[in-house]
């Protein structure tokens, strides 16, 4: 019997919780970055602000938060074949300062400094499962939420940065507790063992067809990777009008999502028309908590749903939203986001080294699956705009990545305004590359 098995039955101290199997998912992508040499699957999530919040004020709610959630001390630890969250010796700070006394090169020091922060090697028992630091110049102000990914999704984040700019401290007592019972097993228990075996063939011959075409992958995989890097653009509200407008006309109301993912396939395929490959390929996540929840913490969202289209199929504008369309449709009829929960489960039990090969890797080539990751957090709504006494004025995201692909976009509206994260590791792409691909995908959204 392995120590996972015992501590069910022998309560153990220093464990607060098993790691569930939604996040035994993001871990083991923690694990695929790793064994690059990279630092894990540390993820990012930025406010640029009007000026200095009030820092005292800031500071308390920090600890509040830190007091209402003690998972954000906690350590990431192995315990035979099993992970679990576990008290450490001492608490580690949560909240940091990184000041620039004088005026040069303001705009740099503050992307250099979130592009440390993201590419910090720790080791995963001792890495802070979240922190916030505060990026302060003469006139401008940056603060980085940074966690790891087992920690929480990307909407986790955002209702940990909506509880710290709730004024009311009767709202923020709503934010509750993440559920023992992982959300995963709570739905397959609504399901017969003969309805989860289907389930489960279902979802084996999904990933069977999506491998029966090889993906395109546009990073230099001769090279290896160095460090992430990110460049965010932000548009008018004009520019998010239009492209709102020809969502709604190309994929319906609940079809944005799938608008992105179509240009952003057009946009790549224009960097290089002959790119070897058959079928651009992008995970995408589903969201398994109710709309109204407000756990920020162990969110247990993520299944590896794909949408793929053809490289035939990309030159036609019009054909290619209707195949995204009546894929995601099919996903929908067919239960796919469900028919993948007894694969969640399954593969908790796997290696991590087993568990992400089986991610990342087709079955029927052998090659990277995923020709770009992609993440739209859709209307970024924090109840306010202003972050303690300063205005927000701007609000990115940003993620490590597998290489390959080595390319993630990722996409929100905050204040009727769209900003565009291409997050990217070096060399296997660079800047210059980056930003023809970014007026590529311009010239996608706002054309009909």
């Amino acid at each position: 019997m392995d120590i996972a098995a015992q501590s069910m039955k022998t309560p153990n101290p220093d464990i607060i919780q098993i790691l569930n199997p939604a996040d035994c998912f993001t871990l083991a992508m923690d694990e695929e970055i790793r064994q690059e040499q990279m630092p894990g699957s540390l993820c990012g999530f930025a406010l640029e602000l009007s000026k200095p919040p009030d820092i005292a004020a800031l500071e308390q709610r920090i600890t509040e938060f830190g007091e209402r959630f003690p998972l954000a001390f906690a350590s990431l630890q192995q315990r035979g074949k099993r992970f679990f969250w576990c008290t450490r010796e001492q608490k580690h700070p949560l909240f940091y300062q990184h000041t620039k006394t004088n005026n040069a090169d303001e705009t740099s020091f503050h992307k250099d400094a979130v592009v440390k922060l993201l590419n910090h090697k720790q080791a995963r028992e001792t890495i802070a499962p979240v922190e916030f630091h505060l990026i302060s110049s003469a006139t401008k102000t940056t603060f980085l939420m940074r966690w790891i990914h087992p920690f929480c999704d990307a909407r986790g984040a955002d209702l940990i940065l909506k509880y710290l700019c709730t004024e009311s401290l009767t709202a923020r007592n709503r934010f509750d507790q993440p559920k023992l019972e992982p959300l995963v097993n709570k739905q397959l228990a609504k399901y017969k063992w003969w309805q989860k075996v289907s389930l489960f063939l279902k979802a084996k011959r999904y990933i069977s067809k999506l491998d029966s075409l090889q993906s395109i992958i546009h990073a230099d995989t001769s090279l290896a990777p160095q460090q992430l890097n990110f460049n965010t653009y932000t548009l008018s509200p004009e520019q998010t009008q239009v492209i709102n407008a020809l969502a709604r006309q190309q994929v319906g109301l609940t079809g944005t999502s799938l608008y992105y993912v179509g240009c952003f396939m057009r946009a790549l395929h224009k960097m290089n028309p002959k790119q070897p490959g058959e079928a651009y390929c992008t995970p995408y996540a589903f969201n398994l908590r109710k709309n109204k929840a407000l756990s920020p913490l162990l969110s247990n969202h993520v299944a590896p749903l794909f949408a793929q289209a053809p490289k035939t199929l990309l030159n036609d504008k019009t054909a290619l939203f209707e195949h995204l369309k009546q894929q995601s449709m099919h996903t929908l009829r067919e239960k796919l986001d469900y028919a993948f929960l007894p694969v969640m489960w399954a593969a908790s039990w796997l290696s991590l080294e087993q568990h992400g090969e089986k991610l990342r890797k087709s079955m029927r080539s052998g090659t990277e699956r995923s020709s770009f990751w992609f993440s739209d957090i859709g209307h970024v709504d924090l109840s306010s705009s202003v972050f303690l006494g300063s205005d927000i004025t701007k609000i990115y995201h940003l993620c490590q990545i597998s290489s390959p692909p080595a390319l993630a976009f990722l996409s929100c509206q905050f204040n009727k305004q769209l900003t565009f994260s291409y997050n990217f590791i070096e060399p296997l792409f660079s800047q210059k590359w980056i930003e023809r691909l970014h007026q590529n995908m311009l010239e996608e959204l706002l054309t009909p």
